[in-house]
């Protein structure tokens, strides 16, 4: 081998090197999820989601209210696993973290952080809006 093919190697063994700890130090960590919903979508009472299943840990919801009917909503996900998935034995309040009304066509964006897996409730606010329909299930793995 040449003196030249000699550096050649050496140099690309030592950016290997460098670059390896790197890639490795970001395989552990999950990218944090993005749920794109729309509220009143397809029906006035009902939530559109991008995804209906996440991986745990950080989770941003960017929100739109698309109501055609002009009727303010709300976004809120659980902070506990629901006890059933069973759509009708769903509660219509929970404790979580939830969005500002938001008037027609109006967006927000919320931050959360699921830490355990499990199926997570969402639902909108607005009295009787979640008993009419309007709630589902997340599932974090």
């Amino acid at each position: 081998m040449n003196r030249l093919s000699r550096l050649s190697l050496a140099a690309a063994a030592g950016v290997a090197a460098a670059v390896a700890p790197t890639a490795l130090a970001h395989s552990n960590q999950a990218a944090a999820a993005t749920v794109t919903v729309t509220a009143a979508q397809p029906s006035e009472f009902a939530f559109k989601l991008s995804t209906k299943a996440v991986a745990h840990g950080a989770v941003t919801f960017k929100v739109t209210n698309g109501s055609k009917a002009g009727l303010p909503h709300d976004f809120e996900i659980c902070s506990l696993p629901a006890k059933s998935t069973a759509a009708a034995t769903l509660p219509t309040t929970c404790g979580g973290k939830k969005t500002p009304l938001l008037n027609q066509n109006a967006t927000a964006t919320l931050k959360v952080v699921i830490a355990k897996p499990g199926n997570y409730e969402y639902l909108c606010t607005v009295p009787g809006h979640a008993a009419g329909g309007m709630k589902g299930i997340l599932k974090v793995t």
